[in-house]
């Protein structure tokens, strides 16, 4: 018998590039420079400029960007301008779409998924919703692990990061919900 593989998931840095070519075409560069930790999209998720082409090369090899012209590279040679497919663009709005499952990934993809959304100029209003629903069932059921477990200090950490979760979300400017 022959075992079929998924396709793998796309990672964090795979979907900051394809976030970054969303909006407009641009080449691995550019790409590379809002990805660095001085970057608009670095200060949450930085990549290499190395890592970067590798993102690239895969999501063009799957078929979620593609090479769509070339422009004169600063120190010489050509710069390749690349786009995302439409696949891409419905993967990407997918995945903007679907509210963080793991308390783990809060901080990394949530604010990632944010950044794309308010850069691809993606309406995140339900995804909001539906992430703050999830976060405050996961709230109350660690609530009431402490409350029966009162010396687990795990429980309370999570308990004050999910808290300080449900703040942040509720003070997120109303600009970016809609």
């Amino acid at each position: 018998m022959t075992g079929r593989l998924l396709p793998r998931r796309l990672l964090l840095g795979e979907l900051a590039c394809l976030g970054i070519l969303y909006p407009t075409p641009t080449h691995g560069f550019a790409i590379a420079a809002r990805l660095k930790t001085s970057g608009d999209v670095g200060r949450v998720w930085s990549l290499s400029r190395a890592l970067t082409y590798r993102c690239l090369d895969e999501l063009t090899v799957r078929g979620f960007i593609q090479p769509v012209g070339e422009e004169p590279g600063i120190a010489g040679g050509n710069r390749t301008i690349l786009a995302a497919t439409r696949t891409g663009r419905v993967h990407l709005r997918k995945w903007v779409a679907t509210p963080v499952v793991h308390l783990r990934d809060l901080r990394s993809e949530l604010l990632l998924k944010l950044i794309i959304a308010e850069t691809c100029e993606i309406d995140v209003t339900s995804m909001l919703e539906l992430q703050r629903t999830h976060i405050a069932q996961v709230a109350d059921a660690i609530t009431n692990q402490i409350k029966s477990e009162p010396g687990d200090v795990v429980a309370l950490w999570r308990s004050e990061f999910l808290n300080a979760s449900l703040r942040f979300l509720d003070r997120l400017p109303s600009t970016m919900a809609s």
